[in-house]
């Protein structure tokens, strides 16, 4: 067996369970896990995909949120969400910042016909 037929094979194996937990979850667990999701069955096959990728994560989320209870999962989780949202603040402003001065300092190229200038030239 080659390596490319191996690496295909366990992506076969890790989206056929991602797919029976993908199933599990989005019809038994995610209720449990979110008290938004309860009645809310329109977005759940927007998740399919991101459990069929990631469903260790779920799976060990969901298992945890059963043995442990739900409350102690979110008190457990809040400084990490805090910290999750202020790096997507800092990430916010910084982006367009790194665009902003990206587009400001770039290297205008030259017309046909025209030599470029350098930023850096060499002494000759």
């Amino acid at each position: 067996m080659s390596t490319g037929a191996l690496l295909i094979g366990l992506a076969e194996i890790w989206l056929y369970i991602g797919a029976i937990v993908a199933v599990a979850f989005l019809m038994f667990g995610i209720g449990r896990i979110d008290e938004d999701a309860r009645g809310s069955y329109t977005f759940r096959p927007l998740l399919v995909a991101g459990v069929l990728l990631i469903w260790p994560i779920v799976l060990w989320r969901w298992i945890s949120a059963e043995l442990i209870g739900l409350d102690a999962v979110v008190s457990r989780d809040k400084p990490l969400r805090d910290a999750h949202r202020r790096v997507w603040i800092v990430l916010a402003v910084l982006i367009p910042l790194i665009f902003i001065v990206s587009l400001a300092v770039r290297q205008i190229t030259p017309e046909p016909g025209r030599t470029a200038v350098q930023i850096n030239p060499t002494a000759e």
